[in-house]
This record gives structure tokens, sequence and C-alpha cells, in this order.
């Protein structure tokens, strides 16, 4: 964040008044625009405002203007304040949605209750604007307006910022109750007491074998018939 002097605008006009300082240099200063320090100078603005002397609030020193007056293309410094003022807090609560936004907060809303299901009602509060009713009626699709709603990003719309939502997301993502962890499990009776096979030793296996084969061929010569027995010419 830029700093600027304090009460810039009565500060521009002590300069505009008092030194030789150049447009630029005051408007860099003071955080104005150029044609708005001019403005200054021929007295289409600022009327009715009290120059403020930056040297004597200690914002700047004497030697630092005559040096910018000397130069044109040197910028003024802001002296070091000597009392460090504890920076004022923004209030939390809800939003503020210009007018003409304001229409698309429901499908913002459906949006955010679509894609991202973890998020609070306050936290959608939050981001959009809204009411936690308005909410509740787009949750259970009771809302006046449910037939036209379509989802719409509240990023692509400029109801909040990509920063904010992932801030909200990730808040949410820590919130959730994490799924319990099972780990390893024990393995049924059944299986843990179950016998190991017992493998037939290779002499009774071959022996096996040989009986099924003679076994089938036996069976195929009941089928057959038998062999004929070959005739005496």
């Amino acid at each position: 964040m830029a700093v600027q002097p304090l009460m810039p605008k009565a500060t521009a006009v002590w300069l505009v008044e008092n030194t030789a300082l150049s447009f630029d240099q005051i408007a860099d200063f003071c955080k104005l625009h150029p044609l708005e320090v001019k403005a200054v100078a021929d007295g289409d603005a600022a009327q009715g405002i009290k120059g403020l002397d930056p040297i004597q609030t200690g914002q700047l020193t004497r030697e630092e203007i005559e040096r910018a007056e000397a130069d044109p293309q040197r910028r003024l410094k802001l002296a070091d304040a000597k009392v460090r003022l504890p920076e004022a807090k923004r209030k939390k609560g809800p939003r503020y949605t210009p007018v003409s936004r304001r229409q698309d907060r429901p499908n913002a809303i459906l949006w955010l209750v679509r894609s991202h299901p973890e998020l609070k009602d306050s936290q959608i509060m939050r981001l959009v604007g809204t009411t936690k009713s308005t909410i509740q009626a787009i949750r259970e699709r009771t809302h006046w307006n449910a037939a036209s709603l379509s989802p719409l990003d509240p990023v692509t719309l400029g109801l909040c910022s990509q920063i904010d939502l992932d801030l909200e997301v990730h808040r949410a993502a820590k919130e959730k109750p994490a799924e319990p962890d099972h780990g390893v499990t024990l393995l049924p009776a059944e299986v843990t007491t179950a016998k190991p096979p017992v493998e037939e030793p290779e002499a009774a296996k071959k022996a096996s074998d040989e009986l099924d084969i003679n076994a089938v061929r036996a069976k195929l010569a009941q089928i057959g018939g038998g062999k004929s027995e070959p005739q005496d010419e």
C-alpha cells in the first residue's frame, strides 16, 4: 500500500501556494493525479481547503523541498514518522456488494453450494454478502427465482477474489473431520485357523494318474465291444 501524507489535498494546496515544485512532483508526493493538482493551482478544485504545512507536521523538511525544486526529476520523500500509529483493524462483517452485482448473488450462491458443499453458511455470507435465509432457500430450491438460477463462479462475477475463495475453502477443509483410520484389520478366524492343504506324494500322484488312464481305456473297450479276433484266411 502506497504511503501518503496526512490530509493529501490540504498538503497539495500548501505546496502549490508556497513552493516551486512541479505538478508531477506534488501529485506523486500527495498521491493525486497531476490534473487534480493543476485544478488546485487554477482554483477549480479544493476551494475552501486550508493548506497544511508538511514541514510543521514533520512530513517534509525544507532541505528536501529545496532539492526537489532544483531538480524537477527528483521525487519528494516522506519523512519517517516519529510516532507510529497502529493500523486500524478492518471490521468483520458482511461483504458490501455493488447494486449492479446484487442480482448475480443467487447464481454465485448456487455455484458455491454445488462446487464447495463443505463451505458453511457463514463462509458463503462473507464471500458474497448475503443472508442465511437466502442461502437456505437456494439449498432447498425454495427461492422465488429457483427455476431461473444457473451456477456462476463468484470470482468471475466480481463478487469476491480468488484469494478469499481459496482461503475459505482451505479453512473448511481444515475444519472437516478426518475420516477414521481403521488401520490393519485382522483376518477372519476361519482363514487363520484353516489347515494348509496336504500335498500328495509324487509316487501316489503318478499311480493315480495311471489308474485314471487304465479306467478310460477299459471304458472305451466296453463301448466298442472289445477288439475283434483276426479271421483265418
